[in-house]
């Protein structure tokens, strides 16, 4: 069996899920990356935005090493859900560059720290902010996936695009055809086991 470095593991696994989300992103026009899809106003876009501030904070103040750029929609006194849309003013462009600079700034992070470095997360209760850079790692790794799943779902909404990536769909080879009648059997076994 070969040895693993559990950092580099951690790291991996977080870039594969900034990745998965900004694809999402990819050959969409302005409205579509922006459109919400759903009751709550989830859209590509404001996925992108809402996981750059999240990642900032928990790599950033956390560990006393905050971000140099000011977020005002992650601030106390921002609008509600200011981090789940982007502005008319705000570009495409604008903020997946922003989120590639937080990368960099996490991962200087984490490189600088051993997976046991103490931080105090200062919007969490304080009889539980006190974190270690594993558990930092962890909790991202889970929000940013947790967001990129939205994305796949808002995504396949839009234009029916799915999958883990796009050189690796992870999905079964079916063409139209077999989609839908995959589908249509999935909607009778529904209605079936509800009794209709």
């Amino acid at each position: 069996m070969t040895g693993s470095d559990p950092k580099a593991d951690l790291v991996r696994y977080l870039q594969i899920a900034r990745e998965a989300l900004l694809w999402k992103l990819d050959g969409l026009s302005e409205y579509d990356v922006r459109r919400p899809l759903v009751p709550t106003g989830t859209n590509l876009l404001g996925l992108v935005k809402h996981v750059a501030g999240v990642e900032s904070g928990y790599f950033g103040a956390t560990f006393g090493r905050p971000f140099p750029e000011p977020l005002p929609w992650m601030a106390q006194d921002a609008e509600p859900n200011a981090d789940m849309w982007a502005t008319a003013a705000e570009s495409r462009e604008g903020i997946v560059a922003l989120y590639r600079r937080v990368w960099a700034h996490s991962d200087a992070t984490i490189e600088a720290l051993a997976l046991d470095a103490a931080g105090r997360v200062p919007w969490w209760q304080p009889d539980r902010n006190e974190v270690t850079l594993h558990r930092i790692l962890v909790h991202v790794i889970a929000e940013t996936d947790r967001h990129a799943g939205h994305a796949d779902i808002v995504r396949e909404l839009i234009d029916g695009a799915a999958g883990v990536r796009p050189v690796n769909d992870n999905l079964p080879d079916f063409d139209e055809t077999a989609w839908r009648g995959y589908r249509e059997r999935l909607e009778r076994t529904a209605r079936e086991a509800a009794g209709g």
